[in-house]
């Protein structure tokens, strides 16, 4: 007999239930293969995301990713800030806001009037989860904090997200991503030795902001189970970017406190460079802990980079003749021959890949990493597919999706203020006329 899946194991809604043979499984393996269609695991939440952006917002993506009904609140005829950045579509909104409003409803609010500011607490009232990334004070200002919100959603879980957190000495400051990523070391680590430091294009402090408040949110959800009905169940999240950052840090706290030593820019060491292949491609090779690999100098023809005398030396080796030794050989073959010959060997080696490698790379494709939605359908061409990055990780029996792409500005306006509020046309018409939404 197929094994029925317990929903009050996989599903944090209590209101939500599922039929005795709603869903059915298929052990093979030891995976679990999906015969019909599976709830998602938090099915049954719904969360109310203030954020603009990237931290706030990608929180609420993973949460909507896994089945939360996520209301993103924006500024009417503004929205996300997100919504205009990086490149534009031919509807005037970036592709970039699609996957980060993946799931959502968008209802435009005007926060900074006292009637907008009414309906968002009416909301916060039918919510479980609230995300907001303000500068700390912001929301108290607004009578939305959290101390405010318990009195009438005592189980409400309040996530907050900012730069330097909602307390100490710098809680006040604006704290975008690249600051909060100088001051938890990670710009001093990411560097060539004795250079200037760069930075990634990428928000990589708001991301794991994100990560690190969604991981905080399933984790108050799990203990609100625990409270009686109607008691104070919900719990203040607060999450500093510089301290999600510092989360990634590795041993350098440690090793400083017993050693007195601060970690260095590896630059570029012979386990750590990237070498240039003669198709202008280039292939990390990895031997951190047991480099130089013999194998790999019996490879490019360098066996006497192996003897005693060269281990004796290690360090100087790595920077100098190790490395050109590498390049020479690297140099003289293509990326794939280069990666055939040490994949062979089993030594750690990958390429360094762009976008276009990677949606062409099978193994993305055979695990499932893209995700096409429809946008823009509402037009005269008819709209257009959209590729989008799943979101990981995978989950054998309840696994997340993409049901659709981040909604146009103020699409489920109705839905909202009718459905969850009890509006109705006239009092929608008076707010759109005073600018409340």
């Amino acid at each position: 007999m197929l094994p029925i899946i317990d929903s009050s194991k996989v599903i944090f809604g209590l209101k939500r239930t599922l039929s005795e043979n709603g869903i059915r499984l298929l052990i093979s393996n030891k995976r679990y293969s999906q015969v019909t269609s599976a709830p998602k695991p938090l099915e049954g939440i719904r969360v109310l995301e203030l954020g603009q952006i990237v931290a706030g917002p990608f929180c609420g993506t993973i949460l909507g990713y896994y089945g939360a009904e996520v209301i993103k609140v924006e500024s009417p005829g503004t929205g996300d800030t997100v919504r205009t950045l990086r490149g534009i579509d031919i509807d005037g909104v970036s592709p970039w806001f699609r996957a980060i409003g993946r799931n959502k409803k968008s209802c435009e609010i005007n926060l900074r009037t006292e009637e907008g500011r009414k309906l968002v607490r009416q909301l916060a009232d039918r919510s479980d989860v609230l995300i907001e990334n303000f500068r700390p004070g912001v929301m108290e200002k607004w009578g939305l904090g959290p101390e405010e919100l318990y009195k009438t959603n005592p189980s409400i879980v309040y996530t907050r997200i900012s730069g330097f957190g909602q307390t100490g000495p710098y809680a006040k400051r604006p704290g975008f991503a690249s600051v909060c990523e100088a001051v938890a070391g990670w710009r001093h680590i990411n560097r060539f030795r004795d250079q200037p430091l760069v930075r990634q294009n990428l928000s990589l402090g708001d991301s794991l902001a994100g990560l690190t408040a969604a991981l905080g949110i399933v984790m108050c959800l799990l203990v609100r189970k625990k409270f009686p009905p109607n008691a104070r169940s919900g719990q203040e999240i607060d999450v500093a970017i510089y301290e999600s950052v510092l989360n990634m840090m590795e041993g350098v706290l440690p090793e400083y406190d017993r050693f007195g030593e601060i970690r260095q820019p590896a630059g570029n060491s012979a386990t750590d460079i990237a070498y240039l292949c003669s198709d202008s491609k280039y292939i990390v090779i990895d031997g951190d802990g047991g480099f130089p690999h013999e194998k790999l100098m019996k490879i490019i023809g360098r066996e006497d980079l192996t003897t005693p005398e060269c281990k004796a030396n290690k360090e100087s080796i790595q920077d100098k003749e190790l490395i050109n030794a590498i390049l020479d050989w690297t140099k003289k073959h293509t990326s794939k021959e280069v990666l055939e010959k040490l994949e062979k060997e089993e030594i750690p080696c990958a390429p360094v890949y762009n976008i276009k490698d990677i949606v062409e790379d099978e193994h993305f494709r055979k695990r499932d990493l893209f995700e096409t939605v429809r946008v823009g359908e509402n037009m005269e061409n008819g709209g257009w597919d959209l590729k989008l990055s799943a979101i990981t990780p995978k989950l054998s029996a309840t696994p997340g999706g993409t049901t659709w792409a981040g909604p146009d500005l103020g699409q489920h306006n109705r839905e909202i203020l009718m459905n969850f509020l009890g509006l109705g046309e006239d009092e929608i018409r008076e707010l759109q006329k005073n600018g409340i939404i």
